[in-house]
């Protein structure tokens, strides 16, 4: 060797991309920028949709009444336009269901993870997720004419239509939502970590409680956050077992009326279009994406907050 080699510039590494464009790869590029731009548009549309009608509803209600009132009928004379009692209807739902769906999906999830066998997740998983592939319809009707019925043998006084009943069948379908995610978070912990606590004398509740638990946490709470997001969103549940009847309370044996079973009760035709009243459909609607928009900054905040990356 030479100090003419020891001195000449060293060979140019490898180029890692392809040295010339494939067939059909321009097409694939474009296509998926395409729907990655459906999707931004369709965002923008459905804000503009809501924007136009909610505005001009707001130059003849004002806001300030419209989001602290605390009587909502809109469709009465004199009519009353404040949608507090739909919020808090919508929250009460979502907050019962939760109780449900929450400790009931996270130790399903949990199950799943760290004490079923792989021949028994396989089994059980596919069929736990069947309850999220049921209409919501159908459901709706099961609150009404089982579990309603059900409450008032028991001794639980509630009305025909009632907020526990739908929420208790809600927090059921949202199970699989908050297990699936939740297990697959689990899952993605490293077993080293497993193998670590057991080595130092952790029982298998410890280390699915305090290794793994806390290692998944990023995905846990945000399969929390989706199912929130979903509790307050839903529509059929709630409008064929919690009723029609505004009211400002937070017992949830009585009948209410959320957000989404407004918009479903009144945009069915009945009310004329361009009318204040139907404009009321896009006030509402506003304020719900708002309330979910504000729910997925949150989600997004804490996944962030508390992700955990492993090699």
């Amino acid at each position: 060797m030479t100090i003419g080699d020891l001195t000449a510039p060293p060979a140019s590494a490898p180029r890692l991309e392809a040295s010339r464009r494939r067939f059909g790869e321009g097409i694939v590029k474009s296509a998926l920028a395409l729907c990655a731009l459906i999707s931004v548009l369709t965002t923008i549309g459905i804000v503009v949709a809501l924007v136009q009608p909610s505005v001009e509803f707001f130059t003849a209600v004002d806001p300030i009444d419209f989001f602290t009132g605390t009587n909502w009928a809109p469709l009465f004379e004199p009519a009353y336009f404040g949608v507090l009692p739909l919020v808090v209807g919508t929250f009460v739902i979502a907050f019962w269901a939760c109780l449900v769906c929450i400790p009931f999906g996270l130790g399903s999830a949990i199950y799943l993870s760290e004490y079923a066998s792989p021949r028994a997740r396989r089994g059980l998983k596919p069929a736990l997720e069947i309850l999220a592939g049921i209409p919501t319809v159908v459901y709706g009707y099961f609150a009404l004419v089982f579990i309603t019925p059900l409450l008032r043998d028991i001794g639980i006084g509630v009305d025909i239509f009632n907020a526990l009943s739908a929420a208790i069948v809600m927090g059921v379908m949202l199970i699989p939502t908050v297990a699936s995610l939740s297990e697959d978070a689990m899952s993605a912990v490293p077993n080293a970590l497993r193998y670590g606590g057991y080595a130092l004398g952790s029982s298998r509740v410890q280390v699915a409680t305090r290794i793994v638990v806390p290692g998944a946490i990023s995905g846990i709470i945000a399969s929390f956050v989706l199912a929130i997001s979903r509790a307050v969103g839903e529509t059929m549940i709630v409008l064929i077992a919690a009723g029609q009847q505004p009211q400002l309370t937070f017992d949830p044996r009585r009948t209410i009326e959320t957000l989404t079973a407004f918009i479903g009760a009144t945009g069915n035709g009945d009310v004329p279009r361009g009318s204040i009243e139907y404009k009321t459909i896009f006030a509402v609607g506003l304020t719900l994406f708002v309330i979910t928009f504000a729910l997925n900054v949150v989600s997004t905040r804490l996944v962030r907050k508390y992700r955990e990356v492993y090699e």
